[in-house]
Parts: structure tokens; sequence; C-alpha cells
């Protein structure tokens, strides 16, 4: 059944930044747990801007994590978009069969543009910050990530681990930039998280996740992205919801965030329904994750926004998220440019069928 395209969508989105900027060449993380925490029931990032520095415990099928802020408050979900980014170069890396390591050096700028933030003196400022919070979270936790070579605990025994979010930190920045710009920076990830990585429990998001404005957005579609996958549809609980995503609010303003949400629908990849007689929250995919069975099988990254337009103006009538899913499927190898070779095959399917 085809899905209906969502018009007002890019209304409810932060501005594309940087339209020009190609970035999304590469997996990056949804929470880095993949295998690891399938339920994706510990959310380790506060979903609040003001500081939280209160110590929260997540447990689910005997896994159990304590995050412990510093007194700079919890790591955000935006202060994620940081390790979203060195994930994703070093996993490009791998992919390319690069050495890789924990360390990782980069412009800040490319950074900043990669999540579709300013790159004025405060987001430099506010980068810093970031670090602050990732650095001084401490996890604590039974989950290993330990590869499966390495001795693990006899049954009657529990290993745990402490670790930050990211070990080290470096920056160079001119002594006269008035701006605060910094030339480079360097930052060196923990070994937990690393050997994640490694053995590439990582998941690919939509560009469009750095545009949307809530932090309870970005944490729904994290918790559809990692359960719905691919696949046409998945539902869950509203109450189960609420706990997946770590939000300190009551059920009944968690049901009106959800109710606003679904109105909407502005979550890129999935369509949100809420179902008010059971209390359930039913997320549909617009086609646009496609799941890859080969090794082989090379992957297309997220389209820009603006070419979902180009599609609509040149296949009329058509839902162009529907194209995309056939477009995707068709495709045999990633084209120079994805976005024109979308445009294209919408052209020539409107041109073949006329409008549906």
């Amino acid at each position: 059944m085809p899905v209906p395209d969502t018009p007002n969508l890019l209304d409810q989105l932060l501005p594309d930044r940087h339209p020009q900027a190609d970035f999304f060449i590469c997996d990056v993380a949804d929470a880095v747990l993949k295998d690891l925490m399938p339920s994706m029931e510990h959310p380790f990032y506060a979903l609040s801007k003001k500081p939280d520095t209160a110590i929260r415990r997540y447990e689910h099928e005997g896994k159990w994590l304590e995050v412990v802020p510093s007194v700079k408050g919890q790591a955000t979900i935006y202060d994620k978009d940081i390790l979203i980014y060195v994930v994703s170069q070093i996993m490009h890396r791998l992919n390319r069969g690069e050495k890789v390591e924990r360390r990782l050096r980069f412009n800040p700028r490319d950074l900043l543009i990669f999540v579709n933030r300013g790159t004025g003196g405060k987001d430099y400022g506010a980068f810093c910050e970031a670090i602050d919070r990732l650095m001084g979270t401490v996890i604590k936790t039974n989950i290993s990530t330990a590869r499966s070579d390495d001795a693990l605990p006899l049954g009657d025994e529990e290993r745990l681990g402490w670790f930050h979010l990211i070990e080290k930190a470096h920056i160079q920045r001119k002594n006269n930039a008035e701006d605060g710009r910094i030339m480079w920076a360097e930052i060196e990830i923990s070994e937990w998280i690393f050997n994640s990585i490694r053995r590439k429990s990582v998941l690919t998001l939509h560009r469009d996740y750095f545009r949307l404005r809530k932090p309870i957005e970005r944490r729904v579609y994290e918790i559809a992205r990692k359960m719905c996958g691919s696949q046409t549809s998945f539902e869950i609980g509203l109450n189960k919801l609420l706990k997946r995503t770590g939000a300190r609010t009551e059920l009944k303003r968690f049901r009106h965030t959800l109710k606003e949400i679904a109105t909407h629908n502005h979550l890129p990849d999935y369509l949100v329904r809420f179902d008010e007689e059971r209390d359930v929250v039913v997320f549909q995919s617009r086609g646009t994750v496609v799941s890859v069975t080969g090794k082989d099988r090379p992957e297309i990254g997220p389209l820009k926004s603006d070419t979902y337009d180009k599609a609509r103006a040149a296949a009329p009538g058509w839902d162009v998220r529907v194209l995309e899913q056939e477009w995707r499927a068709w495709a045999g190898e990633v084209p120079k440019s994805a976005d024109a070779a979308f445009v294209g095959f919408c052209k020539k399917r409107f041109a073949e069928k006329g409008v549906p």
C-alpha cells in the first residue's frame, strides 16, 4: 500500500544551513549499541539543555548501566552529534580498509557543517562545552563490547566497566582568534565505543536527523530507526516508548507530544501514527531505509532535502517516497550524483506511465 507523502514535513524542520554539503557518505551510530542492546532500552543522553547532574540507572533483561554526570551535567543528545561525526569518520575509513584508531583529528568546521550547525564563534564555544559534558559523563555498566576472543567472566561472575564517552580531547586555536574559531581538534573515544565500531554495530541516519527541532523528536526517531529499521511497520506501547526515550515527563504529557509528532509527521524515514484506543504508537516506513542483504552491495546514502521537491516536479502526482524505495532497490551501484540520478529516475517513470 503506498505511503502518503507529507506536504508539511519540510516546514517542521530546521533550515538546511549547508544545502551544498554532500557529507553523508558513511555509517553513523544510533547509540553505538546496535547489537548489544537491541531494545535501545538504555538512553545515554539527556533530553534537556539544562544541566542534569542526577545519577540515572537503567535495566533491561539483566543488562544495566548507570549514567554519572559531572558538575557540568550529563551529556545531551545534542552533544552526541560530536560522537556521531567521529564514529562516522572512523567507520568510513574502516569500510575502505584503512587502519583506524581511537583518536581522530579533524577540522571542527567540517563537524559543524555535518551536523547542520552554524560556524560562528558561539558555535565553536558550544562545541567546547559539549566536549566538557562528554568527557565528564561516566558510564558504569555490565554490558561488554569486548571481542569474542577476549576472556569472558565465568557464569557466576560479572564484569563491570567504567568509561567516559570521550577519553581525551585537544584543540588548536590562534591566540588572536576573536571569533573563537578552532584550527583543529583531536578526540579520543573510549575503547568501549571503539570496540562497537570495529564490530560495525552501527546504523545509518537520515541527513534530516540534524534538522529535527526538539530533543524528544530525535530520540523517537532513533528508536524508530532501530526498532522498525527497513520493516514496513512497527508498533510499540506508549508507556514502553516513554521508558525507552529516557524522557522525564508524565505519560499524559508524552501522549500529547506523540500526537503532535503524528499530526505533523515530519520525522525522516518514518510516518508516525498514534492509536488512541490501544495507546499504541505505530511507525510506518516511508520506504527510504533499504535493507542491504549482501555484503558487497553498496548502499546509497540519504538524499538532500530539496531533491524531493525536484522529484515531485519531475513526477507530479507520484508519491516520491515510494519512488525512492523502488529506485534504491533498482540501482545496481552508487551513482556519482545520487540526487541527480533519483530525479532522472522520476522523470523517466513519469514519461513512461504519466500520472498514476
